[in-house]
């Protein structure tokens, strides 16, 4: 393939490129290291398709951090962790998840090196990295292999690997600044950084490189949004919805009564619940509950966007020593704390943490029976004369605020060089992360208990409603209270590679790398306080673990004849209790210079974390499904149940499983990169990934159907007669195992096409396309489910969903100092079921399926951007996202935004400007 072809393919699809090595070339070729593998090459074309985002890419993208920009891909689906996603686990995290299969299945490298994971879990169970440790001004390119690479890099790169590269042998200084705000004048962002560095490493033997970023944004509040249609809103009623929705509060429903701020009272004679007054001054809702309850929705308070400060520090230095050898160091450090505003809270929640001597079940139900929270018969507001059962939102309290603030660190010192010929790399890795949970305004629930229910108690007694303003200060500073936890993830490695060529072949020089690898994690992740022993209103989610891994791989790229390269890699990987041989192969066949035939296959595996295998380890998840007693066939049950048992809120508590096995993977792809034109470029690639023996909690439908999920006693009576075990749904256990399998299959397209224009400049469009065709889960060998075209799989993931189809379409024209660029992104739409062929999983207020159709739209989102160079020192540069101002589709079922998709954030934010100055001196 002739250099001018080679590069044409690389510029058009971001594909590396394996060189052809037959002859010597007249001028000397850079050879490079390409993501997926350790021989380096001269061009940058592989039989594993790799999608590579420049530093051009960036910065016209218009997109303010990484995470930001990778959620864009195609390539990326459910289990993607977005920024306003504050009720999650990983709350103040961002992840991607390559094909959907979550972001532990995806590999994330800096310089081409592992980085600690964050240090919380997503779901409770999944270790992954955060992507907002990593400096944006910093990044040089961002390689994307869409196929395994387990051969190389060990565990975790299932659905493949993003391997982030920062810039290195820079000179010179730049200072840049950027001010943002939505076309409502708010949520404001501004951030500024400085890079700078001195020596030439190629003339003066050294260089050093320095870079700080600071960033802010404002807290952006789902009430914000009140006149954008149902974005951020609880109450849905407006567009056919029940008011009985997963963010409402307050409604009464036959035995059971949700959290109210007025308090609501259970009659001792009926078993209902009756509110108290006052509810006009406390609630926004002017439609009120017609039950007589006092109806609110969580938009009075939650955020929609946290508030952030963050600030990052990278730095590098290399040194060439004598005899061909190179010293070389980087250092890092990334602190991002975010602030989320959620809902004020509840007197009678259940809650779960380890069994112990007086709770041998681990579970304390503070809403029924025992332990349930009462109002004492002589408390002031209590009109029944005996102890009454409560429910009661405390507004008085206040709004809980959780702030996550998160500490990264890592340190690099490797030597580099050639030895007889060969290229070798070695070095030591420390990476550490430090996260500071602090939630505010959660309740101490023995507190609680006695100044509601024992008049014995000085606490006593505790004014709830409308009549809080009575209460003392001092009765606060008992009933409320903090909850903190610090919690580390820490990685040390130390590596060795090396690769030459060994012999000439009829296609080109056969290529040969071998490598070892120690690596140490270690992960200390402990509950909130209080959480112990469910004396507050939480329950206990940890984990703790650490593993030494020790690994060795070897890597052939043959050239077998003219046109044929042959790729091949095996890794071996030794943990505690297990090990795992990882094999790939990879051939490409390239008939004519602008033609070619790729393929691989490759195997992979994922260990059980710490979250799902440690003795110590458990979490409690929330996630919507049907409450399949209450809610049969989709239809809510005689006897008193609604159609909110038809989406409820389910938790379910998972507990760490030693006898877990590994998670193994099996993926293959076939395609072809084609030149038809001297300016156009087209790669097609098909690919499936089977992954085996899936470490799931059991889903939490099947979960909620157990005889052993715990329930309120609100049963539902038929004709007169109670049915046992018939009362809301409050708590399931869903325990990890190993599933069957996970089966994705789907198809790549990229076109590139280049215009000249003469005195007009030139232009540029592209367009990636990713089709899922089949992402299917199979719990068993009877039990499958297939998510593809759904809204599922809705026990992880925030219920995202897992669209058919996304489209990128980008346009860029540069004409002199002047850049323009358009991107267009596209999602299909989406069934409103958990899976498909199951019932609806939203129903509107007169039992019809929601949305029309039981169908969510799809959604797409145009941003412009611009960049002006006034002289060769200083460029102006703006963006507009969501230049439409495309409002996102109302998404009833999620539980990752306020009716609409978390995925489609920008619809919801509205449009967006930015405007920034960058300076080179």
């Amino acid at each position: 393939m002739s250099q001018a072809v080679s590069m044409a393919l690389a510029a058009a699809f971001a594909l590396p490129a394996f060189a052809q090595t037959s002859g010597t070339p007249e001028v000397p070729v850079a050879r490079v290291e390409v993501t997926g593998s350790s021989i380096k090459r001269a061009s940058a074309e592989t039989a594993s398709p790799v999608q590579v985002v420049t530093r051009d890419d960036l910065a016209k993208s218009g997109k303010g951090t990484v995470a930001e920009y990778l959620q864009t891909l195609t390539a990326d689906g459910a289990g993607s962790l977005p920024t306003g996603f504050g009720n999650g686990f990983a709350a103040g995290s961002t992840a991607i998840s390559l094909r959907g299969l979550g972001a532990t299945s995806t590999l994330v490298l800096l310089n081409g090196r592992r980085m600690a994971p964050f240090a919380r879990a997503d779901d409770g169970q999944k270790s992954f990295t955060d992507l907002s440790t990593v400096p944006m001004e910093a990044v040089e390119r961002i390689e994307i292999l869409k196929d395994g690479a387990s051969s190389t890099y060990g565990a975790d790169a299932i659905a493949g690997v993003v391997n982030i590269i920062l810039r290195k042998d820079f000179t010179g200084m730049v200072l840049k600044g950027e001010v943002g705000q939505s076309r409502y004048h708010d949520g404001e962002m501004a951030k500024a950084s400085l890079t700078w560095g001195m020596g030439k490493l190629d003339q003066e033997g050294y260089n050093v490189l320095v870079n700080i970023e600071g960033y802010a944004n404002k807290e952006l509040m789902n009430k914000d949004r009140a006149d954008r249609k149902w974005i951020g809103a609880g109450d849905l009623r407006r567009w056919g919805y029940p008011q009985n929705t997963q963010f409402a509060g307050g409604f009464i429903t036959p035995g059971a009564s949700s959290p109210t701020p007025t308090g609501a009272l259970r009659d001792p004679v009926t078993g209902n619940f009756v509110s108290l007054p006052g509810c006009a001054a406390l609630s926004t809702t002017t439609a009120q509950d017609p039950a007589g309850g006092c109806l609110w929705y969580h938009d009075q308070f939650r955020s929609m966007q946290p508030k952030i400060d963050g600030f990052n520090l990278y730095t590098r230095a290399a040194k060439r020593l004598s005899g061909g050898h190179e010293l070389y160091a980087e250092a890092g450090y990334s602190r991002r704390d975010t602030e989320f505003t959620l809902i004020p809270p509840s007197v009678s929640p259940t809650v779960a943490f380890p069994p112990n001597a007086q709770f041998p079940t681990g579970v304390i139900n503070y809403g029924t029976g025992a332990n349930a929270i009462v109002l004492a018969a002589n408390h002031p507001q209590n009109p029944y004369g005996v102890p009454v059962r409560l429910r009661y939102s405390a507004f008085d309290v206040g709004p809980s605020t959780r702030s996550a603030d998160n500490a990264f660190m890592r340190a690099v010192i490797g030597v580099k060089g050639e030895v007889a010929g060969w290229d070798y790399d070695t070095a030591y890795v420390h990476s550490r992360s430090e996260l500071d949970l602090n939630y505010s305004n959660m309740l101490n629930m023995p507190a609680l208990a006695a100044a509601l229910g024992n008049p014995a108690s000085n606490l006593f007694p505790y004014y709830i409603g409308a009549q809080a303003g009575r209460n003392p200060a001092s009765l606060y500073q008992a009933i409320a209270r903090n909850a903190t936890s610090h919690s580390t993830t820490r990685l040390d490695i130390l590596d060795f590679k090396a690769s030459r060529e060994l012999m000439q072949l009829p296609g080109g020089a056969m290529g040969l790398a071998f490598g070892a690898e120690y690596r140490r994690e270690k992960l200390d992740n402990p509950s909130l306080s209080g959480t112990e022993n469910g004396s507050i209103n939480a329950s206990y989610v940890a984990a703790r673990g650490d593993q030494d891994i020790k690994a060795v791989f070897v890597e052939v790229v043959a050239p077998v004849i003219k046109g044929v390269e042959v790729n091949g890699a095996v890794r071996y990987d030794r943990y505690e209790n297990f090990s795992s041989t990882t094999p790939k192969v990879g051939v490409k066949w390239t008939p004519i210079q602008t033609f070619a035939l790729r393929g691989t296959y490759s195997e992979g595996f994922r260990a059980p974390g710490p979250a799902e295998s440690g003795v110590e380890s458990q979490s409690t998840g929330t996630a919507t499904a049907r409450d399949p007693i209450r809610c049969p066939g989709g239809v809510p049950a005689a006897g008193g149940a609604t159609l909110a048992d038809c989406s409820v809120a389910v938790g379910a508590v998972k507990i760490g499983n030693p006898n877990l096995k590994p998670e193994t993977s099996k993926g293959v792809t076939l395609g072809m990169v084609w030149d038809p034109l001297a300016n156009t470029s087209f790669a097609l690639d098909a690919w499936k990934i089977k992954r085996s023996d899936e470490i799931n909690p059991l889903p939490y439908n099947e979960a909620a159907a157990l005889p052993d999920a715990i329930r309120s006693d609100n049963n539902l009576v038929v004709n007169g007669v109670v049915q046992p075990n018939t009362g809301s749904l409050l708590l399931s256990r869903a325990p990890y195992r190993n599933s069957s399998f996970t089966e994705v299959k789907g198809v790549d397209l990229d076109l590139k096409q280049r215009f000249r224009m003469g005195d007009y400049g030139r232009a540029t469009l592209g367009l990636t396309w990713t089709h899922i065709a089949s992402w299917e889960r199979a719990e068993s060998a009877t039990k499958h489910y297939q998510y593809a075209g759904t809204h599922g799989n809705c026990d992880t993931s925030n219920c995202a969903g897992t669209p058919k189809n996304k489209v990128s379409m980008v346009a860029s024209w540069d004409r002199d100092a002047l850049n323009l660029t358009a991107t267009a992104n596209y999602r299909s739409s989406m069934q409103n079921v958990a899976f498909a062929g199951d019932l609806c999983a939203s129903k509107f207020a007169n039992g019809s399926d929601a949305p029309y159709g039981c169908k969510l739209a799809s959604f797409t989102t145009l941003d412009l951007s611009a960049r002006y160079n006034l002289n060769r020192n200083l460029q102006l540069f703006a963006s507009i996202n969501n230049v439409l101002d495309k409002v996102a589709p109302l998404d009833p079922l999620t539980y990752g935004g306020l009716s609409y998709n978390p995925m489609d954030a920008s619809g919801a934010i509205g449009r967006y400007f930015k405007l920034g100055a960058r300076y080179q001196f």
